[in-house]
């Protein structure tokens, strides 16, 4: 039985806003910006700690630790006072703890912070990939608030700062597809991807 729905994603696609249906049609806890709370509660940080970074020129690993959790939700950035504290490696087993603790606390849909890596060996995971246009990713960043010049600044950089990271720390390819049991255009609809989605893991769980 599927215990868990990894969602990784390139940034802009609409990932939350699907993890939020699946998440109620299922009856699951959703895991996206709590899973931020529990990065901060791990890293003992603060909001107004990320505002002060997140406007300063940070070393390249911060940076690219910024945009790899960048998917509590789309256009926020995790609570991260203490990162000067963290090398690489204390990086992926903050974010390794945070995916085990959603996880292990019941029937959940996970979004982001390395989850698909974190629990590939599990059997009772299934694992998806959101991804968009370019031009579909911007227009939406801009409906939901972004100006056009940050959207296409945001669209144009994280998704290479989140790859940047996966390769040099976890030593793989971003996206690697063999993690995944399924990938999904987003431009057919928020309501259509979460359902063709859920029918997915239907599929799955009866063939087993």
């Amino acid at each position: 039985m599927i215990r868990a729905i990894t969602i990784e994603r390139e940034f802009g696609c609409g990932a939350s806003g699907i993890a939020g249906l699946v998440a109620g049609r299922l009856g699951w806890s959703l895991w996206d910006e709590r899973l931020t709370q529990e990065i901060a509660r791990l890293t003992e940080s603060t909001p107004q700690a990320v505002e002060r970074r997140e406007w300063r020129s940070d070393p390249a690993v911060y940076r690219i630790f910024t945009d790899f959790l960048r998917g509590a939700f789309e256009g926020g950035l995790p609570p991260t006072d203490r990162l000067h504290l963290l090398d690489a490696r204390r990086i992926a087993a903050v974010s390794e703890t945070a995916v085990n603790t959603a996880f292990s606390s019941g029937p959940s849909v996970i979004v982001g912070r390395g989850a698909q890596f974190f629990l590939r060996h599990r059997h009772d995971v299934f694992h998806v990939f959101f991804y968009a246009s370019r031009d579909h990713k911007i227009r939406r960043l801009i409906a939901a608030g972004e100006t056009q010049d940050k959207a296409i600044e945001q669209v144009d950089t994280t998704d290479q700062a989140r790859a940047a990271f996966v390769r040099r720390y976890l030593g793989l390819k971003w996206p690697e597809p063999c993690l995944y049991h399924a990938m999904f255009n987003t431009e057919m609809g928020d309501p259509c991807t979460a359902e063709m989605l859920l029918q997915c893991v239907r599929l799955f769980e009866s063939s087993r």
